[in-house]
């Protein structure tokens, strides 16, 4: 049921949920979504808005590709040994994603174009080592890499595990950033202009104006999404023709994916490294001794606490308190405030295993890696997005041992209804890739908005975020003078039950969920894949189900096959034909004796004996998509 502004409503049969998608924007959460008119014109003018901005964005957009395609960039040469025993220096096994990223990024370098590629991954899925070969390519062609994060302790994070991984490869690594002494700056500067550094890691400090390389090949942004505008306007002078690789833990939708495809390339790791572990998260009120004894067993196996208490006031009294508890743990406390050589220190410490617990702001949120953290602690959780709460998860768990999360809130606290679902979820998607799911609770209006830049919120708000993609990926077909294919719509009227019971899925937006994946059905693998599905999850299917499943199938190959109508009429099953195809239908009378054509030429008819409608029907269809299929291939070879 629709409901629109006023008391109107709209009846929408459950196969053709696919017309419809939910909402995510602004005000996804909070219900306060302004309802259209039925009938009105509101709705077509938020549309036609968001539609014109949609327009003009898929032509800079095409402009910005066709530029960069005509710049002249480097190519670089072909892997060498030296490229591969580099590679196989690499102690973990590659996950597949990995390697089909690795082999994308290559074929981008050698490639006389310059390289303008994203590197989407969850916490955790290795894009440092994805990032780190396209660098050690980079550095055999002949050229400096730059890496650029938005945070100094990420920059020292990653001067360590670059320093580690290239050692013994000749490689000169060098930071910039607040851990250096302006004297020390100056140095690696003056070495950068000279040639002697080959991969630089720096914050922002690294777009400055005194910064001159002697030859970059390739810059990797991390966490592109953190950086101001003011900040990739100049990283786009500083890439000029260089080949540029963004990192980010911000997952983009397949969605949106899609509608980018052709303007800026885009690696997926969806896939998290085989010895890993779930975090397993808990949600609970604040309870001191949880809480402590959570503590005593991380310090009992020798592992490290992170706690996170987001508030520079009152830190250093929450620390003194765990002291007090916990008189045999090393305590530290590290925020945004502190001195630069304090800091350092802190982190040296931490890094080198001679702190148990640090008490900390957010300081810790990206691309920390600390393998020994396993416990993370966060007071005040409810305080927190969602996915800045999977971003600080992302900190532990990051080695074979079984990691913990307890996120805490005030004991007695009414949490709002927004706090909660965002609690719910979190502990919900605790296994690894969650990231990807997150993007559907939080993210994707976020991840849209960072990719999409700032000025297009307002349009995607207006007319939620599917819709907003669906216009984007139109208006860059439009651009292209691709044609959009018209959409044919089949009817199938066979007077049947067909629904899922509320005993058999007692949830409601599971069910939702379920409706949405059948009305997506288009092959009979599909369907096939959804039945899978629901009996692992729900167990044996009633029939209501079943017939729901082979409707919607049907309907499917009916609209890829030329049927505008299957329907029952005086005991026959009729397949009412837009588009013959004789050929297909010769292979499917073959099997099917009891089919034939109707005298006028227009529709095959199947006389019904004791069959279920539905279940004659999809075999029949099944057949017809099959047969469809091999004269396809055929034709082809």
């Amino acid at each position: 049921t629709i409901k629109y502004a006023g008391s109107d409503k709209l009846f929408l049969p459950t196969d053709k949920l696919d017309v419809i998608s939910k909402y995510i924007g602004a005000h996804s959460d909070d219900g306060l979504v302004k309802l259209s008119k039925f009938g009105g014109g509101e709705w077509g003018r938020a549309k036609a808005k968001a539609k014109a901005a949609v327009k003009e964005m898929a032509k800079e957009l095409i402009k910005l590709y066709a530029e960069r395609m005509r710049r002249p960039g480097f190519a670089f040469p072909e892997d060498d040994d030296l490229q591969r025993d580099f590679e196989a220096a690499f102690e973990y096994d590659e996950t597949d994603g990995q390697l089909e990223a690795i082999e994308d990024i290559k074929k981008d370098m050698m490639s006389p174009v310059p390289m303008d590629r994203l590197l989407c991954g969850d916490v955790g899925f290795g894009k440092t080592e994805v990032a780190l070969r396209a660098a050690y390519k980079a550095i055999l062609g002949g050229k400096q890499v730059a890496i650029l994060v938005p945070t100094t302790i990420l920059a020292l994070q990653h001067y360590q595990t670059v320093t580690s991984r290239t050692r013994g490869f000749s490689v000169n690594v060098d930071m910039v950033s607040r851990f250096r002494t302006p004297k020390q700056q100056q140095q690696t500067l003056r070495r950068l202009k000279r040639g002697e550094v080959d991969i630089i890691i720096g914050t922002h400090r690294l777009i400055s104006k005194d910064i001159e390389f002697k030859d970059l090949g390739l810059l990797i942004v991390d966490e592109e999404q953190r950086f101001g505008v003011a900040q990739k306007e100049k990283l786009k002078q500083l890439a000029g023709n260089v080949d540029v690789l963004t990192l980010s833990a911000t997952p983009i939708p397949r969605t949106l994916n899609m509608a980018m495809g052709g303007i800026r390339d885009v690696s997926v790791l969806d896939e998290a490294p085989g010895d890993r572990l779930p975090v397993q998260t808990y949600v609970l009120e604040h309870d001191d001794t949880v809480i402590f004894d959570a503590m005593r067993r991380e310090l009992s196996r020798e592992g490290q606490v992170l706690y996170l208490y987001n508030n520079i006031e009152k830190i250093d009294l929450v620390a003194s308190k765990i002291m007090d508890a916990l008189p045999e743990a090393r305590v530290a406390v590290a925020h945004g405030k502190m001195e630069r050589e304090e800091l350092e220190d802190v982190w040296g410490m931490l890094v080198s295993g001679e702190i148990d617990i640090l008490v900390c702001t957010t300081i810790v949120e990206t691309g920390i890696d600390l393998p020994s953290a396993n416990t993370l602690i966060i007071e005040n959780a409810d305080r927190f997005g969602l996915s800045q709460l999977h971003q600080i998860r992302g900190r532990v768990g990051r080695s074979a041992r079984q990691a913990y999360a307890y996120f805490t809130y005030r004991p007695g606290k009414a949490l709002t209804e927004i706090a909660e679902k965002r609690l719910s979820a979190i502990k919900e998607y605790a296994e690894f890739g969650a990231g990807f799911k997150i993007a559907l609770c939080d993210l994707e209006i976020r991840g849209a908005g960072n990719l999409l830049g700032a000025q297009q919120h307002g349009y995607i708000d207006s007319v939620g975020y599917d819709l907003y993609v669906k216009l984007l990926n139109e208006a860059v077909l439009e651009e292209r003078g691709e044609k959009k294919p018209d959409a044919k719509e089949a009817h199938i009227d066979l007077g049947v039950s067909a629904y899922i019971p509320e005993k058999y899925i007692p949830s409601g937006s599971e069910r939702m969920e379920m409706y949405k994946k059948i009305s997506l059905i288009r092959t009979p693998l599909d369907q096939s894949d959804v039945i899978d599905e629901l009996c692992d999850r729900f167990g044996n299917m009633p029939k209501p189900v079943k017939r729901l499943l082979d409707v919607a199938l049907m309907r499917a190959v009916a609209e890829e096959g030329g049927i505008s109508r299957v329907e029952m009429r005086a005991g026959n099953l009729a397949f009412v034909i837009d588009t013959p195809n004789l050929s297909a239908w010769s292979e499917v009378f073959y099997r099917h004796r009891g089919l034939r054509l109707a005298p006028s030429g227009d529709r095959v008819i199947y006389r019904l004996t004791s069959d279920e409608p539905t279940d004659i029907g999809a075999q029949i269809l099944t057949d017809y998509y099959k047969a469809m299929c091999e004269l396809k291939k055929n034709k082809e070879e």
